[in-house]
């Protein structure tokens, strides 16, 4: 510790979008192409899944592109859907695609209770089965219908699961007190791309129109805003003449915002911060 940091370092794809955007392609009657994904154990976690499920999958150079045409719609092993808790964006897509889904409770890190409750609320509104048996869950449905679904916390992972889940059912689905993250505008940016009608992603309300079908697309992850903060307090520490590149300040503006007040000299463009130099701060 206690060196200037200097000179260049890019933030890579946002882990928390591109957990969710994999699960998603399977939603997908076609071949989609995802870059900037980062090259993380979740990634690969969620690949073993897709291979389970016949897919076909290519992986170079951040770049993965998934085919899941001939894809197989069984029961995701425990051993698998403990891996991480985004596995459970497997549930949401293949209920969306095949009406019924066989899988067990999502694993991840342990931060305190994680509950399903509100993605399971919106199942049942849609017009699916929940059946619990354990950790074990079978959700099927005759046919998805769209219907008006109110979250009772903005949670990120419900509101993704119900966009999925919704965006072939018939009619309108209206789900209110969704959270705003932009993960969630990622991953309706990415199905919109496929033909779906999705509306209102970012704010607390959002609309979707049920399609039959869904088309190729090329998408690309957002850079990680978590990554790029990190980067930039420890930038407001040790940096000098330090830029972080492939960045969206919008993303982190309430970071920045505040470490600009305490005195930290940063020049801001459009998809990169240079922390200038190092000075004496003060408290705000």
């Amino acid at each position: 510790g206690g060196y200037k940091l200097t000179g260049e370092i890019e933030v890579s794809g946002a882990k928390n979008s591109a957990v969710a955007l994999v699960p998603a392609a399977i939603l997908c009657d076609e071949e989609v192409t995802i870059s900037n994904v980062p090259n993380i154990s979740d990634i690969d976690s969620l690949e073993e899944i897709l291979n389970y499920l016949n897919a076909k999958i290519t992986r170079r150079d951040g770049v993965l592109t998934i085919d899941s045409s001939n894809i197989v719609n069984k029961e995701i092993p425990e051993e698998m859907s403990q891996k991480l808790r985004a596995s459970y964006y497997f549930m949401s897509s293949l209920l969306g695609k095949y009406k019924h889904v066989e899988m067990y409770f999502p694993g991840g890190c342990t931060i305190g209770e994680r509950p399903i409750d509100q993605t399971l609320k919106a199942y049942r509104a849609l017009g699916a089965v929940v059946i619990e048996e354990g950790n074990r869950y079978i959700v099927e449905a005759e046919e998805l219908k769209g219907a008006k679904i109110y979250l009772d916390m903005p949670s990120v992972g419900a509101t993704i699961n119900t966009m999925l889940a919704a965006v072939k059912a018939k009619g309108k689905t209206v789900i209110e007190n969704v959270a705003k993250e932009p993960e969630i505008v990622n991953v309706a940016t990415f199905l919109n791309n496929m033909g779906a009608k999705i509306k209102g992603a970012g704010t607390n309300v959002i609309t979707i129109t049920g399609v039959d079908y869904l088309h190729k697309s090329f998408h690309e992850v957002i850079p990680d805003r978590i990554e790029a903060g990190t980067y930039v307090i420890i930038g407001a520490l040790l940096g000098e003449n330090l830029t972080i590149k492939n960045l969206i300040p919008s993303h982190i503006e309430s970071l920045t915002s505040k470490l600009i007040e305490a005195g930290v000299e940063m020049n801001i463009s459009e998809d990169s911060i240079t922390i200038e130099k190092r000075g004496k701060y003060k408290a705000v």
